[in-house]
């Protein structure tokens, strides 16, 4: 189950209005209510008490609450934002009075050398979407959980030289940036696990690190000579220009992959298929990489008619971050790694699924 931005928000907007609601710190004796609601994903303009001044929580804010929590864990809001955020409380208040979600005190293990002791835990909040409560009021889920807190894995992204031409249409800096550093953790991740990339012709140039993105290790340098693909020169001139494709031992395309920005998704699709029309057909992913705010457009182009045989997969940034960090840290390889490992970062876009061959 995936809680999204726009599940909060909608909570959100069913609380009671002109209401203040106390905050889940018995600490904090302010109090704060909800001025405005903006559709499906936010913002959301709050007031707090005292004070007269309309605040507001962008969706940014709001789906990275929404990509930390899970069914029945308790997440500690204050890590979630690493104290940033000056109305981080205020969502989590709000949030805390919402009928799915609870507040709780898990105990804190505490590791001194080999010696664990458990401690009081501090407040988090938990999300029990099959154990719902009054809306509008605070509830204390009482529980015996016990947390360990380890450091969390970062995903490094090493220095990019960028080049002088946008590319595939991206206007921002910032945006395409991050499509290259997307681009080259897959690489990455795809090297570990045994496979060999093929990275789109025009970002093989993009220095990263002190070598080309050509030149890193298990690029493929020419789809030509791709067993898969060489037997159709139409297959090769349609792949030349996708994103990301994963190849494994000469004989299989784990999963061919499209990194989308906010206005990319159609195109990446409609290139996909076109690729798709090109081959016979065999088993592999059709997979859709975009921003996990992006997730609510993905699915819907993903959805559209002419993209249904694709059976595309949605794979987030923040799954790739985590799958990146989590080959940077471990040494994970293909032998330890099957397919229904990969799948759990991924997303499966049909909302309505039909009877299709895998291809």
């Amino acid at each position: 189950m995936r809680l999204t931005a726009s599940n909060i928000v909608k909570a959100i907007s069913n609380l009671p209005k002109d209401q203040w609601f106390e905050y889940v710190s018995p600490k904090n004796k302010g109090k704060v209510k909800v001025v405005g609601v903006t559709m499906p994903e936010g913002p959301i303009i709050i007031q707090r008490f005292p004070g007269e001044k309309n605040e507001s929580i962008s969706s940014k804010m709001i789906w990275r609450l929404a990509n930390a929590m899970l069914p029945d864990a308790p997440v500690n809001v204050e890590r979630v934002y690493a104290s940033s955020y000056n109305t981080r409380s205020v969502l989590e208040t709000l949030v805390a009075h919402t009928p799915e979600f609870y507040w709780c005190t898990p105990g804190r293990i505490e590791l001194e050398n080999s010696t664990q002791e458990i401690k009081s835990g501090h407040k988090h909040i938990v999300w029990r979407p099959d154990t719902l409560h009054k809306n509008g009021v605070l509830e204390k889920f009482e529980t015996d959980m016990v947390i360990s807190e380890i450091p969390s894995a970062s995903a490094i992204y090493e220095a990019l030289q960028m080049p002088n031409v946008i590319a595939q249409g991206i206007t921002d800096i910032n945006v395409q940036r991050r499509h290259l550093q997307i681009q080259i953790a897959l690489v990455a991740i795809g090297h570990q696990l045994g496979f060999r990339t093929w990275v789109a012709r025009n970002d093989q140039g993009i220095t990263y690190g002190n070598k080309k993105v050509g030149e890193l290790d298990g690029v493929v340098v020419s789809l030509e000579q791709e067993n898969l693909l060489k037997a159709w020169s139409d297959a090769v001139k349609a792949a030349t220009h996708i994103d990301c494709i994963w190849f494994r031992n000469g004989k299989f395309m784990p999963a061919v992959m499209e990194v989308e920005h906010s206005t990319g998704v159609v195109s990446g699709l409609a290139r996909m298929k076109r690729l798709k029309d090109k081959l016979p057909p065999f088993q592999t992913r059709w997979v859709i990489v975009a921003p996990d705010e992006d997730r609510g457009k993905v699915l819907k182009e993903a959805n559209e008619p002419q993209f249904h045989d694709l059976r595309t997969m949605f794979l987030p940034y923040s799954a790739v971050d985590e799958l990146y960090a989590l080959c940077q840290k471990r040494r994970l390889t293909n032998r330890a790694v099957n397919d229904e490992f990969l799948d759990c970062f991924m997303e499966p876009c049909l909302t309505a699924p039909t009877a299709l061959p895998l291809h």
